[in-house]
């Protein structure tokens, strides 16, 4: 038992002085008989005894009286069983990813917790609040009450090791209480190696009663006819059962088309016809799962001609032309000595095609082209000035070329995962007719390469940067040197090469990734680009190139949906962000990292516990009440006993 005021137990030594005036009136006199009371003598010697038990009765309830009153002032307590940690720092971590949008027994999950907080968490307990996106230092339920009741669904996935280390950098002289409320939907061991275990957190995981859910992943321009668009819809169903599922298509809110599907596997593509015009819309589905992931919004942009330019001997050139067609690309060549440099920075791709010598003018115009957004091909010619050629590639990265080697390879090797051949093929090809070199270059790269020959060395490789495309071939693809003119290779390549960081297709950005986005539009130094939305418009990173801005957009916009681009008031084009899938599958819920820790079913029962461990019992009520006995019975002694 320990005192809050233990100084206070000095007072009893006042138990003194009851004993004191007890022996005082117990002290004896010299007692004289009259005659005439000789007869009381008996009667006053009964009273004198039934006198002595009364006094005993009065001094030990005084003393009694005394020594309760005097323990309770100095209030007597008993130690909490965690009482070391009763100034600890409370930090609640929500989830609030789109996952939290699964419904479990008493509705959406993260509604039922913001619920539970808000019923469930003392008034005087201050906290900090930490979700996805928004932290609140120090504050309490009141002060929190209606951040709480707006908190949004985050597009930002629920990451715990940056949310610790948040917690970990505010520093304290207390440690810390840490309750983490989430579904543990792709929650990884890494993320737990981040806590401190001196520190164990509670994790609170609601159980999720609806699995199900059906995921729009990506759409697409599957096939492009005389005057239609065939779009493609990518589908995933994750869970068992699925009824059938209604899934419509809207331009501009108007409503195009609809279908349903039913889900006899867990990947399903559909496709819709629409008229071959510019589109700003996004498809839709309705099913019992999450609703995040039930629209994918999308634009298509009025067809823009790509301008190519080939520098090089026209007859090595013939093979381009019929790559780039008028309908897409306004393609020209022109020989070294007739090219007119004030021309190249109009251009989207430039094409050096097996030129013997770059000249130093064009190797500077070239290095501002690729600087301000141009993509540049570079193709050898085995007559090629090795020192103009790596003085030009090393401008744009770690790339040299080496001597001409003559002994014939085929190429063998295609990189899938190469941005180049992205959405090219739909299986992965092991098996084709090998093209062939009979000449090519060594080459010094730290570049991945698209192909490459049978000896594992690199017959194309790029370098490739957020603003441009720098592709080399090292060897030349003369009809003389290769017959790489006649491989079903060269047109999608060359294709995917001009058409590098140019809007072609569908357009459905993702919100967070960072991809940077290019405006074809001519704006002055001061001008501005802003993204207008419904409910919301925001100003994005931009960089003014030659004739096109890049736009970065971090973390913008918070919500998903249609946008649109304005220079000042004049409307420029159409964009449309989405949110990540990565919330999708409800069957990600990995609860097994968190066995280590304490976990609970509701914030309350976390609040009771606590409380409960680290709350001192308090006993100096019950000397109060002992005092108060004594003094009433000290009261019925003295008016009842003779």
């Amino acid at each position: 038992m320990h005192f809050k005021h233990p100084e206070i137990l000095y007072f009893l030594f006042l138990l003194i002085v009851p004993i004191l005036v007890h022996l005082f009136q117990l002290r004896r006199f010299k007692t004289s008989y009259f005659t005439n009371v000789r007869f009381l003598k008996e009667l006053a010697i009964q009273t004198r005894k039934s006198s002595k038990i009364k006094k005993r009765l009065l001094l030990a309830t005084r003393l009694l009286l005394l020594f309760c009153a005097i323990i309770a002032f100095a209030q007597p307590f008993f130690e909490a069983a965690d009482s070391k940690n009763a100034s600890n720092e409370m930090y609640i971590v929500l989830d609030n990813s789109f996952s939290m949008q699964a419904k479990g027994k008493k509705g959406e999950l993260l509604k039922r917790a913001v619920q539970e907080l808000l019923e469930n968490t003392p008034e005087n307990t201050q906290f900090s609040l930490l979700t996805n996106t928004e932290n609140f230092w120090n504050t309490d339920i009141k002060s929190s009450k209606s951040a709480l009741q707006n908190l949004k669904y985050s597009a930002t996935s629920f990451d715990l090791s940056a949310i610790t280390a948040k917690i970990k950098a505010h520093k304290s002289a207390h440690k810390k209480d840490i309750v983490i409320i989430t579904d543990a939907v792709g929650l990884k061991e890494n993320d737990i190696a981040t806590i401190d275990f001196e520190e164990k957190p509670y994790f609170i995981v609601p159980e999720v009663e609806q699995k199900n859910n059906v995921s729009i992943d990506s759409v697409y321009i599957n096939q492009t006819l005389e005057n239609f668009y065939e779009i493609g819809i990518n589908l995933s169903a994750y869970g068992e059962d699925f009824k059938p599922i209604s899934t419509a298509l809207y331009n501009q809110n108007k409503l195009i088309a609809k279908t349903i599907i039913n889900f006899d596997t867990k990947k399903k593509k559909i496709n819709f016809t629409i008229p071959k015009e510019a589109f700003h819309g996004y498809v839709a589905i309705e099913d019992n799962g999450l609703t995040y992931d039930n629209k994918l919004f999308f634009s298509i942009s009025k067809n823009k001609k790509t301008n190519v330019i080939s520098i090089g001997e026209p007859e090595k050139s013939n093979f381009l032309s019929r790559i780039y067609t008028s309908a897409e690309f306004n393609y020209n060549n022109y020989p070294i000595g007739s090219l007119d440099y004030n021309s190249l920075e109009k251009q989207n791709t430039i094409i050096l095609n097996e030129l013997i010598d770059i000249p130093q003018a064009l190797q500077t115009t070239l290095k501002a082209f690729v600087s301000k957004g141009g993509n540049l091909v570079v193709i050898p010619s085995e007559k090629t000035s090795l020192s103009s050629l790596n003085a030009l590639l090393g401008n744009f990265g770690k790339i040299q070329f080496g001597n001409l080697e003559t002994n014939r390879k085929l190429i063998t090797k295609i990189n899938f995962d190469h941005p180049l051949f992205s959405g090219v093929f739909e299986n992965k090809i092991t098996n084709f007719q090998y093209p062939k070199v009979n000449s090519s270059f060594a080459v010094s790269s730290s570049y991945p390469a698209v192909l490459s020959f049978e000896d594992q060395t690199a017959f194309v490789t790029a370098v490739q940067n957020q603003v441009s495309g720098i592709t080399v071939f090292t060897a030349p693809i003369n009809s003389t040197n290769s017959n790489f003119q006649q491989s079903p290779l060269i047109v999608p390549l060359f294709y995917k090469i001009a058409q590098n960081n140019q809007k072609t297709g569908v357009n459905a950005l993702t919100i967070g990734n960072n991809q940077p986005y290019f405006v074809d539009v001519l704006l002055t130094k001061d001008a501005i680009l802003e993204v207008k939305g419904t409910d919301d418009s925001f100003i994005p990173i931009q960089q003014i190139l030659n004739n096109k801005v890049k736009l970065t957009f971090n973390d913008f916009p918070e919500t998903a949906g249609n946008y649109s681009v304005f220079d000042k008031k004049e409307w420029v084009e159409n964009i449309s962000f989405n949110y990540k899938r990565t919330e999708s599958d409800l069957s990600q819920v990995n609860t097994n990292v968190v066995s280590d820790f304490k976990t609970a079913d509701t914030i309350s029962t976390i609040f009771n516990t606590l409380q409960t461990e680290r709350t001192d019992s308090q006993i100096w009520k019950w000397f109060v009440i002992f005092a108060l006995l004594f003094l009433a019975l000290e009261m019925a002694i003295i008016k009842f006993v003779k």
